[in-house]
């Protein structure tokens, strides 16, 4: 079943693919605690009492935002299977004109 053009699905696998390619690294980078991603951590606004409670509550967010990277990866591959499955019913269809 159609639902979009050749133009949309193929723009979609594109993207797709950068997306999947960009988040699996961010999430390894937040994984192995890059320290050029420290400002994506939720830390505003929060008073640390002792720098043990800083480092626990940084691990804390470098450890979700890695899983949150790796399902947005995992939303992308559904993205991509859409898009592929489209270009190539578009394919398909453009053939047996």
């Amino acid at each position: 079943m159609k639902i979009c053009g050749p133009k949309y699905a193929l723009c979609g696998l594109v993207l797709s693919v950068w997306g999947i390619i960009q988040l699996l690294f961010m999430g390894v980078f937040f994984y192995v605690r890059s320290v050029a991603l420290v400002e994506d951590l939720p830390l505003e606004g929060k008073v640390f009492e002792t720098k043990d409670e800083f480092y626990t509550e940084a691990d804390r967010g470098y450890t979700q935002n890695a899983y949150n990277c790796w399902i947005a990866a995992c939303i992308y591959v559904l993205t991509f299977l859409f898009s592929g499955h489209q270009f190539y019913v578009n394919s398909r269809s453009s053939l047996s004109v």
